[in-house]
């Protein structure tokens, strides 16, 4: 029976060269005869043509995968995100060649939810201030910095997706309205859950907190610019848990500096990882984080389990959870696959 070569990103390695998620996630490969698996690459640089040459299968975190890389000498069969995005991942190329690619929002479905409403509350206590007033000496100031209460007050969201939905729940007991802009939700899957769907501007001119979780894409692409953040209020807040490039970060540096909106929090930039001379570095009402909001130890063993299983189900003969290019499926080439 031949075995299949299954290639894991070293970007989940950690610095001692250990799984940065519990190795017990790697049983989903370790106890399939079918299967042979290896570290590659060094967890930053794009996926190179050599080792789509060498690879029946690829679990994939950060490094991207491109089209030149995909010759006639690839072998690739399968793509296996361990997280949701596929930004990075050239999929016309993917599918040109019949090559599977999948994703995992199950992963991170809870993961980036709770980072965000993280954010939300270090934002509405002022959490960064009060920690800097505590550590300058400046207890006679904490007057000066009151928090916001979030009942009564609206949450916004752009996409309502498994992550959006999840949002919405974790922050339910809060009191909050709940409005949504997401052209593919229907408004009978969001109302159980209390929030009405809007258009685009009104949702980001009434949100006192504004929440991006939607995918990257070309119709999503600098979204939120000088146009939108001027519809905000002035206290309002913005919360980006998604893609970097989802926000315009100079005109968002303009709404901040001249005080436009109250505050911002990101975890994401339009290029990771950010020079340290980012002008948004230099104000105290943004926080940021190194897109790693969402790395807990529940996380990334989710994040994890659902790339081995879907390379697993596939070199089973198995429909992997979710397709990203299930078009490739209707190929003759997957279709006898699946038939063997």
């Amino acid at each position: 029976m031949p075995k299949y070569r299954i290639g894991l990103s070293r970007d989940m390695l950690g610095p001692d060269g250990r799984p940065t998620f519990d190795p017990v996630a790697l049983k989903n490969l370790d106890d399939d005869p079918l299967l042979d698996w290896e570290w590659f690459g060094d967890g930053v640089t794009p996926v190179t043509s050599a080792e789509a040459a060498v690879y029946d299968g690829i679990c994939l975190g950060a490094p991207a995968i491109r089209g030149n890389a995909l010759g006639a000498e690839a072998k690739l069969r399968i793509v296996a995100r361990f997280g949701v995005g596929t930004d990075h991942c050239d999929i016309p190329a993917l599918t040109a060649r019949g090559i599977l690619l999948t994703n995992n929002p199950e992963g991170v479905r809870r993961s980036v939810a709770s980072s965000a409403l993280a954010f939300i509350l270090a934002l509405a206590h002022r959490i960064p201030t009060m920690d800097r007033l505590v550590r300058s000496g400046r207890w006679q100031e904490k007057m000066n910095h009151l928090g916001t209460g979030l009942a009564g007050r609206t949450l916004g969201l752009i996409g309502v997706g498994n992550t959006g939905k999840e949002l919405f729940r974790l922050i339910r007991p809060f009191g909050m309205q709940h409005v949504a802009y997401d052209p593919f939700a229907k408004a009978a899957d969001v109302a159980p859950l209390g929030v009405t769907l809007q258009d685009l501007d009104t949702v980001v001119a009434s949100a006192d907190f504004l929440v991006i979780s939607c995918p990257l894409d070309e119709t999503t692409r600098g979204m939120i610019g000088e146009r939108a953040l001027g519809l905000m209020k002035r206290s309002a807040f913005l919360i980006n848990t998604a893609r970097g490039p989802i926000v315009d970060e100079r005109a968002l540096y303009r709404a901040l500096k001249d005080r436009r909106i109250a505050g911002a929090a990101t975890d994401v930039f339009e290029e990771e990882p950010t020079p340290v001379g980012n002008p948004l570095l230099t104000l105290d009402n943004i926080i940021v984080a190194p897109h790693a909001m969402t790395y807990t130890d529940e996380g990334l063993r989710l994040l994890a389990e659902g790339g081995f299983k879907a390379a697993r189900a596939f070199f089973n003969r198995q429909m992997p959870f979710r397709v990203v290019n299930p078009e490739v499926l209707e190929t003759s080439a997957l279709k006898a696959w699946f038939a063997e």
